[in-house]
């Protein structure tokens, strides 16, 4: 499996913002689209950063209520890791654990195309395991019957 196949079933749409962005937008953004991390682009598109609930927290952790006060340039992450849609997806899941990343922008020819997270990544290998777990099982009931089968 690919990338690609994961896009696929959750699609190419990607929240982003600004560097500018007050973190308190930010924080509403995320909950109200039910998501861990919004990328941050340039005002030419290009990638800036990403900024997840995990800087979120980390900066309140540190800074307290000042957080609330600062932008989303002053929090985010500025290397960010890509990938792109003919990603293999245990490479992908190598990439994400080692460098202990929960999402990955995903690029074809420098143009983004959709966001993986962990999430996704998991439902495609359950998926996954289901359907061989089918198969196998399938197979085995095949097997029992020819077995006994008495021509």
């Amino acid at each position: 499996m690919q990338v690609a196949d994961i896009l696929k079933e959750k699609g190419e749409r990607v929240v982003t913002t600004r560097e500018a962005t007050a973190v308190t937008e930010v924080a509403e953004i995320l909950r109200d689209e039910q998501i861990g991390a919004v990328l941050v682009n340039t005002d030419e598109g290009a990638i800036a950063g990403i900024i997840s609930e995990r800087d979120i927290v980390r900066s309140i952790a540190d800074r307290g209520a000042q957080t609330l006060d600062l932008s989303v340039a002053d929090l985010m992450t500025r290397s960010v890791v890509t990938c792109t849609p003919e990603t293999d997806t245990e490479e992908l899941m190598n990439q994400m654990l080692s460098g202990h990343l929960r999402h990955l922008p995903v690029l074809e020819d420098g143009a983004l195309v959709g966001l993986v997270s962990i999430n996704d990544v998991v439902k495609n290998v359950l998926s996954e395991l289901t359907w061989i777990r089918g198969a196998l099982e399938d197979q085995v009931a095949k097997s029992a019957a020819w077995a006994t089968d008495e021509d």
